[in-house]
């Protein structure tokens, strides 16, 4: 009598779904992912135990170097209506219209390359007497250059007389996103990122200058602190 064959099974899997959600699930976090901006200089919070989160849309970021130099960082609102590129494109254009009435023996002429350029801008913090030149620069050397730069600011308690910082504040506030201007109205809008070695003096006459255009509510970026701290 014959044995009975025993037909085999096929034991290899089909990957072809798996590979599918594969690629669906990495499409998505690379759509919906906020990528860390490069920041002119590296700062180092002090730690905290306040756990609040500074928001990451509509926000003017303060950044303040170890060495005291002042920058800028600015976003908008995540929909595209009001779009970071689009806020900042605004932005440069309302700084360079309270320069100007400002200095109008010396005025800024900005092209709309320029204007375009300023827009993809993460941080800045030139003078804007340089802007120009700043912006013209390739990006390798305005990276350099805006190590060593730094927004010119200086003691002020005259609301009528902004330095440059304040125009910077003010040109902000002027935004065409409503959402900015009611973030910086509720204190939610501006946030001082200091180095832990930053000069006390300088991060106080930043808040002084604040203070003085009548934005007494700011936030303070800190790093958690840990139990064992």
């Amino acid at each position: 009598m014959g044995k009975v064959k025993i037909k085999k099974k096929e034991t290899r899997i089909d990957m072809t779904a798996m590979s599918d959600v594969t690629v669906l699930l990495l499409t998505f976090f690379m759509l919906t992912s906020t990528f860390l901006q490069k920041e002119p200089v590296t700062v180092i919070t002090p730690p905290s135990v306040s756990e609040e989160k500074v928001p990451d849309a509509n926000l003017v970021s303060v950044l303040l170097s170890p060495e005291g130099r002042v920058f800028l960082e600015i976003t908008g609102s995540k929909d595209s209506t009001f779009k970071s590129e689009t806020v900042r494109a605004d932005l440069i254009k309302n700084m360079q219209s309270l320069y100007n009435a400002a200095h109008p023996s010396n005025p800024v002429k900005l092209t709309m390359k320029q204007v375009e350029t300023f827009s993809k801008l993460n941080a800045f913090g030139v003078p804007m007497s340089k802007m120009a030149q700043w912006l013209d620069m390739p990006t390798d050397e305005r990276d350099k250059a805006l190590e060593k730069a730094g927004i010119p600011i200086n003691m002020n308690e005259d609301p009528n007389n902004l330095n440059e910082f304040q125009m910077w504040i003010r040109a902000a506030y002027n935004s065409v996103n409503p959402e900015l201007q009611e973030t910086m109205v509720k204190g939610k809008g501006i946030a001082i990122k200091a180095d832990q070695t930053t000069p006390y003096s300088v991060a106080s006459m930043v808040m002084d200058n604040l203070q003085t255009m009548k934005m007494n509510k700011f936030s303070l970026m800190t790093a958690l602190k840990s139990e064992e701290e």
